[in-house]
């Protein structure tokens, strides 16, 4: 237990909740009087159906986001105050959420009994103390269908599933009759199971209570594990990180959303040199992309993919996902 005080009440006090959202890269516009309005920027918001579902009261300092992915993963929770938005976005405690704030903008009370409280600066794993790890699965599912129809009509090939893992599981628990994808964090542990239904019914993609997916970027490990590369491209979804890796491209990672933490953006940062945003061509796609590549931009080499509007990477054919990463386009501050 830490022996770190934590002033709460002056911390929300003293930090406007735009500055934290301009840390994060968000976009947002002026809707009305005191208010604020754009694209969801949470790791929790996966709907893509929804548009400019989030909205800030600037004089209150305090957000919303009323999508449906949102509210159910905050556990029925709209939103909350700027405390509770670093909680959403890296997936930890209010008690740490105080202590990042505190480390971000030098305010609070920093002062330790015996000065050995827990720091928050980034160390040579580029994870930051604070914040919540998601913990290694103590079991590993069997007997995975990975040549189940449902694969091979969304086009992926059984080689391709198996060398993911992932594939239909037929067995008792939270992925019964879905696809059962595995969840690995960047040193190769498994940490967790989603499940993909076959059938489109609700939800789509089913996550374990309490996994993180701010912490982790899918097939981060099996690209740090191969040839090295200091390229990668960066896509939204699982099926987006297969078919990309069908197609060529084996240095792929995949947000597992749309939008990208502080951890996501670490690992970039700590491990390639050159980042190809290849995401969905719809409107949280093009504002996930132009979000991403400002934050990124200072930093490394940041190409842009630009899919066809209406579509994404995994609906693509091998022949147009090849040309669209060989014909990517420099980011520039105005994209």
């Amino acid at each position: 237990m830490s022996d770190r005080w934590v002033d709460f009440r002056t911390i929300k006090a003293s930090v406007p909740i735009e500055r934290i959202l301009a840390r994060y890269g968000a976009t947002l516009k002026l809707s009305g009087i005191g208010h604020l309005r754009g694209v969801c920027p949470l790791p929790t918001h996966t709907s893509d159906k929804t548009r400019l579902s989030f909205i800030v009261n600037v004089d209150k300092n305090v957000w919303a986001c009323q999508s449906a992915s949102c509210v159910s993963d905050r556990g029925g929770k709209i939103g909350g105050n700027n405390l509770d938005l670093i909680v959403a976005m890296e997936g930890c405690s209010i008690y740490q959420a105080a202590l990042v704030l505190e480390e971000w903008f030098g305010v609070g009370d920093r002062q330790t009994n015996s000065g050995s409280g827990p720091g928050l600066k980034m160390g040579s794993n580029h994870r930051s103390p604070a914040i919540l790890e998601n913990k290694p699965l103590p079991f590993v599912l069997s007997d995975l269908d990975f040549q189940h129809p449902y694969l091979l009509h969304r086009r992926i090939s059984s080689q391709t599933a198996r060398h993911f893992e992932a594939g239909y599981y037929s067995g008792p628990g939270t992925m019964a009759s879905r696809v059962a994808i595995p969840i690995h964090n960047r040193d190769g542990k498994l940490v967790a199971y989603a499940g993909r239904s076959i059938d489109d019914s609700l939800p789509k993609y089913r996550f374990p209570a309490g996994f993180r997916k701010s912490q982790e970027l899918y097939n981060l490990h099996r690209v740090l594990a191969s040839a090295h590369c200091k390229r990668v491209i960066v896509v939204e979804g699982f099926f987006d990180c297969w078919k990309v890796y069908q197609s060529g491209f084996p240095s792929v990672v995949a947000l597992m959303g749309c939008a990208l933490s502080t951890i996501q953006a670490s690992f970039l940062e700590a491990h390639f040199d050159e980042v190809t945003l290849l995401l969905d061509g719809d409107l949280a796609g093009k504002t996930a992309t132009a979000i991403i590549g400002k934050r990124l931009y200072h930093k490394l080499r940041i190409q842009v993919g630009h899919v066809p509007i209406g579509t994404q990477p995994d609906r693509l054919s091998k022949q147009e996902l090849t040309s669209l990463v060989c014909s990517t386009s420099p980011f520039g501050l105005s994209t």
